[in-house]
């Protein structure tokens, strides 16, 4: 343990928590007061923040490890931060909480480049390791937006998706094993290294996907795939969702490099491109757009299997125009029209940004309720549609609303028409704070009520994420 040293912050001598924490890891690994003034402590949700008790900055699982027994002792409620890219108000410190960050355990321990498997930290961003594994051709196939800032550890509490699901799966698909700090200080090694293991329970999906309520994710050991170097990237306008529909069987038949399949309805396309400044590479107008981003090991075997894709799209139908990118730069001004996120926020704030997910077979009467349930009741606010159409993932932006009253009567109605179609409040950003209230929509009573035996059972006095995903 690092040696301590006292500190004249009177705050800390009236929590006796901070203090013992101070005491056992030292000053340079829990910050309070004025020291936090200045630091970043939220998510990038609109959700309430409060200035947290103190700031933990471990820098080994060992260290998580004790201060968690600590907290434990003083019962003591901890907040979880990754990179703080979460939508859900998870990492949000709520009054009275200490906040736990796992920025400090950034390293990567081993990597086996000959069978293709790492052991990292929590806290090692999604960009550092997949740099870090590119070194020797091989590849971390999840892909977020957020990968300069979000954290392995924070992949797995939420079961992060992103926008090569279609090939490669959800993080928990890509997970073998894990270290977790129990709420009570202890230390669980579950650091699988191989992909079938029946001895038994498989312990780590516990912690996958419960958003650090039973749990906090220390260590991780990650699959690899062999890196592709190529890849063919296309948009196409598309008449229907039918016709949409029959593009992804299409794509699966023939692309067997297919890694992304995103629709784009109309609006959100048009929307996307104003914001940026930009001129759609099609001409004319279609209903729906279709971005697909197919990869490989070499360039002219992926782009001719992509063009011959979309021959038969075109000769069957089922693709009305279609432009191939003709180098990663061009590459990457189609994704933009996909990506371009956070230039349409800009335009639409305050909105409410919804991430559902429903049966494909469904997907087109919900947009379509939807969107009529919407323009019906908010003639003049935008309403736009995209999504990862190849996993059933759905999100929509609603806005600008002033009143915060429209905003809550928003989310009801697309939650509670979620609900009805039998799909998912939350595809992969998480439940948080922001969704806790209509998690009924998409868990049934009996569902609920074992998550909470289970969160009772690892986490009896519920000092980890107190009030997150499930009522304290």
């Amino acid at each position: 343990m690092p040696s301590t040293t006292s500190t004249d912050n009177p705050l800390n001598s009236r929590i006796p928590a901070v203090t013992a924490l101070i005491e056992a890891l030292g000053c340079d690994r829990v910050l309070s007061g004025d020291e936090l003034r200045d630091r970043p402590c939220r998510d990038w949700s609109e959700e309430p923040s409060a200035q947290p008790l103190a700031l933990l900055l471990p820098r080994s699982p060992q260290e998580v490890a004790a201060a968690l027994r600590l907290c434990h002792a003083h019962r003591a409620p901890v907040v979880v931060q990754g990179g703080l890219t979460g939508l859900a108000g998870g990492a949000n410190p709520a009054p009275g909480e200490i906040a736990l960050s796992l920025a400090r355990l950034n390293a990567i321990e081993n990597f086996d480049a000959v069978g293709g498997t790492v052991i990292a930290q929590a806290g090692v961003t999604l960009q550092q390791l997949q740099e870090h594994v590119g070194t020797e051709g091989w590849s971390f196939p999840l892909d977020l937006g957020a990968r300069g800032s979000c954290q392995l550890g924070g992949n797995a509490a939420t079961n992060a998706g992103g926008n090569r699901v279609l090939r490669h799966g959800m993080m928990r698909q890509n997970v073998l094993g894990l270290e977790v700090a129990m709420a009570d200080g202890t230390l669980v090694d579950m650091l699988d290294r191989v992909i079938k293991n029946n001895a038994g329970f498989d312990l780590k999906q516990l912690f996958i996907g419960s958003e650090g309520t039973l749990g906090v994710i220390t260590r991780l050991s990650l699959k690899l795939e062999p890196a592709r170097r190529a890849s063919s990237t296309a948009l196409c306008g598309v008449r229907s969702f039918q016709a949409a529909t029959r593009l992804l069987r299409l794509a699966k038949e023939m692309l067997p490099g297919l890694t992304a399949y995103e629709l784009m309805w109309d609006g959100f396309f048009r929307a996307s491109a104003q914001a940026q400044g930009r001129r759609p590479p099609l001409d004319g107008h279609f209903p729906l757009y279709v971005l697909l981003e197919s990869q490989g090991h070499a360039a002219p075997v992926c782009d001719s299997a992509m063009q011959e894709f979309l021959a038969n799209a075109l000769e069957d139908g089922c693709v009305e125009d279609a432009v191939i990118a003709s180098s990663i730069e061009q590459a990457a001004g189609l994704w933009g029209f996909r990506e371009g996120i956070a230039e349409l926020l800009a335009h639409l704030k305050p909105c409410v940004a919804f991430d559902v997910s429903v049966a494909l077979v469904k997907m087109n009467d919900l947009v379509e309720e939807l969107r009529s349930d919407l323009e019906a009741r908010f003639p003049h606010i935008a309403h736009l549609f995209f999504g990862h159409l190849g996993d059933g993932n759905l999100h929509l932006i609603s806005g600008p609303y002033a009143a915060p009253e429209d905003r809550e009567a928003v989310e009801k109605l697309v939650y509670a028409r979620v609900g009805r179609y039998r799909g998912s409040i939350s595809a992969e950003h998480g439940v948080g704070r922001l969704k806790k209230a209509y998690l009924p929509m998409s868990r049934n009573a009996g569902e609920l009520a074992l998550m909470a035996r289970l969160r009772n059972c690892l986490d009896p006095q519920g000092i980890l994420n107190r009030g997150r995903v499930l009522e304290a």
